[in-house]
């Protein structure tokens, strides 16, 4: 199975790049390159086998994330949180929003927690509720949606989440960012919604998602910068070995500079760190019971590792530039656009590097409580 799904991902790789440059242009992933990752079965990475998935592990799911990365980091990104949106859906949802998701396997998922002036109600037979909810990556090629619905009236104050369908929300496009523009990571919104009781974790339900659930999302969304990273390897990699001279050098090729030669070494050491890295966190994840859990001194340990790989991401690409040259830079070179998508992508929240490790020195010192939401 491991092989067979990275095997797929590979296949998918030229068409994810020959549309890159679309998928950014459209603001989100073009439709050839949909078409080859459903055909390729890999928007069912998380689904159950029994639903007709492929059930994978942390492990597997960040290979494949990065094998795609090396394409288009956009869609990439937007495969990988959607494998985390059932993944986490699946484990804090009712038996009927299990159903409903996983009813197409194939069907994208997108979420947000990320409310602006959400409220909402309860009624009879379920929630009604409107609000809007920003970068629900994948939001133009989702089915469903998961947002944190607030209520009102609640003491204390209380967050649901819900699974809607796309069709009852509307997408105003206001993600038009430098990198990872492609991402469809749009703002959804709903206008009166009603969702039925059983689409709803009203609180006391026990099913808000746990720390560890969480990092699923943090492992795939590293995962397709750790593709980009790699996909700017490729770009470069193929310059230096040809006749492209170092400018007004007496060098015939960059690669007969022994220095030019140590910078892509160095590229590539920090890239398969950052892989090494995140991987040992899956497995780390991987090696947990169903629904259970792990010290919180664990957890930031963990987290600290994903940071310091995000990190690790950016300095490699920053190497490759400085070895390539200006014209990486060019509209047409994607270099450029590999850069841009991990200078953005890995600032995604979960990376923090200064708040983790301010966390990281209150749990090393017992200085409490933590200030992370998220850890």
């Amino acid at each position: 199975m491991h092989g067979t799904l990275l095997d797929a991902a590979r296949k998918t790789v030229p068409t994810l790049s020959a549309n890159a440059a679309r998928t950014e242009r459209e603001l989100k992933p073009a439709p050839d390159s949909v078409e080859a990752v459903r055909d390729a079965g890999l928007f069912a990475l998380t689904v159950p086998s029994e639903a007709g998935g492929h059930g994978v592990d942390q492990h597997v799911l960040v290979e494949v994330i990065a094998e795609l990365g090396r394409g288009c980091p956009s869609t990439a990104w937007v495969v990988g949180l959607c494998a985390a949106n059932k993944s986490l859906i699946s484990a804090v949802g009712s038996d009927a929003a299990r159903a409903a998701l996983l009813a197409d396997p194939n069907a994208v998922a997108c979420a947000s927690s990320v409310g602006q002036s959400s409220r909402g109600e309860r009624v009879p037979g379920g929630l009604r509720f409107s609000g809007r909810w920003a970068m629900a990556s994948g939001s133009e090629l989702a089915s469903w949606a998961m947002v944190m619905v607030s209520l009102s009236g609640e003491t204390p104050p209380a967050v649901c989440p819900s699974l809607v369908p796309v069709a009852d929300l509307s997408i105003e496009r206001t993600w038009k960012a430098a990198g990872l523009a492609g991402t469809s990571s749009h703002t959804i919104v709903a206008d009166d919604v009603f969702v039925p009781e059983s689409l709803v974790s009203f609180p006391g339900s026990g099913s808000m998602p746990s720390p560890e659930l969480t990092f699923t999302g943090g492992l795939a969304a590293l995962a397709s910068m750790i593709g980009a990273t790699r996909g700017g390897q490729d770009v470069v990699a193929a310059a230096i070995a040809g006749n492209r001279a170092p400018y007004a050098t007496t060098y015939a090729r960059v690669a007969d500079s022994p220095l030019g030669r140590y910078w892509f070494t160095e590229a590539l050491r920090r890239t398969d760190s950052a892989m090494r890295r995140t991987l040992q966190v899956a497995d780390a994840i991987d090696a947990l019971a169903p629904g259970g859990s792990m010290p919180v001194t664990e957890r930031i340990t963990l987290r600290m590792e994903l940071s310091t790989a995000a990190r690790e991401c950016r300095e490699a690409m920053e190497l490759l530039l400085d070895l390539h040259g200006a014209s990486g830079f060019a509209e047409d070179n994607p270099l450029q656009r590999f850069w841009r998508d991990v200078a953005v992508g890995t600032r995604h929240p979960y990376f923090t590097p200064y708040i983790l490790a301010e966390d990281h020195g209150r749990l090393t010192f017992d200085v409490m409580p933590t200030v992370s939401g998220m850890l």
